[in-house]
């Protein structure tokens, strides 16, 4: 099957790209000694991850459907944070995970008898801000509910306790990761000494042009040499970068005020809802910024919310009923945060490999939206 074969809406993994970056965060391992981790909140396409295997160290998870996911699937080391845990779950996760990661000391006290052969940490917050503007994406805010800050951290329960983990950063890069790291040695330093391990968490864009590697070695031989830790880094949009596309129809098109509006059989609230969360702006494959080409219309979807708006995107030519658009970026946090809003169908899933070709992994229809509600 071609990529213009597949059905609309699709979203696709090209297995090219997701080899190139595995690739390089593969070379960060051995290069270091560290170990690298998928997070699964980000890319959940458990059909690649006999690939990801291949490259990477095992999977983290933030809940016992991840956990089993990712040790059932994956493979590996599995490592699991929550805020908290449901005692029906924790079992189980104990069972599942190599590393169990509390969040309060409050937590750890309830569940640390409970762990069994899983290596038990903490996460700790370094109250240390590196991303302004996004506030959604800051576990260091202010009144942050994520990790331990350190006018509450007791020494007197670290028996057991074998690492801390930090996640602080989103999409940045080793400049903000050194940053922070300064903020926790500062703050818990005194206790990495007693630990075995350190989980520096995700959010890191290594793979990402210009990321600056040299930095990350730096970071990360640091600690390995100071403190004596096994490193740990989990990202997860690194994984996937620029390895997906959503690949839509246009249905219609409407003026209004002036505006040429398209309407697609795709989603931002429904299919890639970052768009509106975050929000951003995805790159689409052939367009531009508004006014930067002749031809500028609204990308919009066929659900009834009004604020269902993609973005403002320019074109060569006028675009027509029929036409198929390509957006980019569409495999981290598209497929893993999806949902059927207004009954609208879930996107079909496709690989696409080195040579072009694709297939089909997965199409959904009316039981994956009935079978979600009652």
């Amino acid at each position: 099957m071609t990529f213009d074969e597949l059905p609309t809406p699709c979203y696709v993994v090209d297995e090219g790209r997701l080899r190139a970056n595995l690739a390089i965060l593969k070379n960060v391992q051995d290069d270091t000694g560290c170990r690298i981790l998928l997070a699964q909140k980000a890319f959940s396409m458990f059909a690649e991850y006999p690939l990801i295997r291949q490259y990477l160290a095992g999977t983290t998870a933030s809940g016992l459907y991840e956990a089993r996911l990712g040790a059932t699937e994956m493979g590996g080391e599995t490592h699991v944070f929550a805020p908290a845990y449901k005692d029906s779950d924790f079992d189980e996760l104990a069972v599942l995970c190599d590393h169990i990661i509390f969040n309060s000391f409050a937590q750890l006290e309830k569940f640390r008898h409970r762990c069994g052969r899983a290596s038990i940490g903490l996460r700790v917050n370094p109250e240390c801000s590196t991303q302004p503007g996004t506030p959604i994406y800051d576990p260091c805010a202010p009144g942050s509910r994520l990790g331990i800050v350190r006018d509450q951290f007791r020494e007197d329960l670290l028996d057991g306790v074998d690492g801390l983990h930090f996640h602080t950063l989103c999409e940045q890069g080793a400049e903000d990761l050194a940053t922070t790291l300064e903020a926790v040695e500062e703050r818990f330093g005194q206790w990495l000494r007693r630990m075995k391990w350190l989980n520096m968490g995700g959010g890191h864009h290594i793979t990402r042009p210009g990321y600056n590697l040299e930095l990350l070695y730096r970071c990360i031989r640091h600690v390995q040499e100071t403190y004596g830790v096994q490193v740990y880094l989990e990202p997860g949009e690194a994984i996937a970068l620029n390895a997906g596309y959503l690949i839509t129809e246009v249905m219609d098109i409407v003026t209004n005020g002036g505006v040429s509006i398209l309407i697609l059989d795709t989603s931002a609230a429904c299919h890639m809802p970052d768009v509106l969360e975050m929000p951003y702006r995805p790159p689409l494959r052939g367009a531009a910024l508004p006014g930067e080409k002749a031809h500028t219309y609204r990308l919009s979807s066929c659900s009834c919310l009004a604020g269902d708006v993609i973005g403002d995107y320019a074109f060569d030519a006028p675009v027509r009923v029929g036409d198929r658009l390509c957006f980019e970026d569409m495999a981290i946090y598209s497929m893993v945060k999806n949902n059927t809003f207004n009954g609208i169908p879930l996107p079909a899933i496709a690989a696409m490999d080195e040579a072009g070709q694709c297939r089909l992994v997965r199409t959904f229809g009316y039981n994956d939206f009935k079978c979600r509600l009652s």
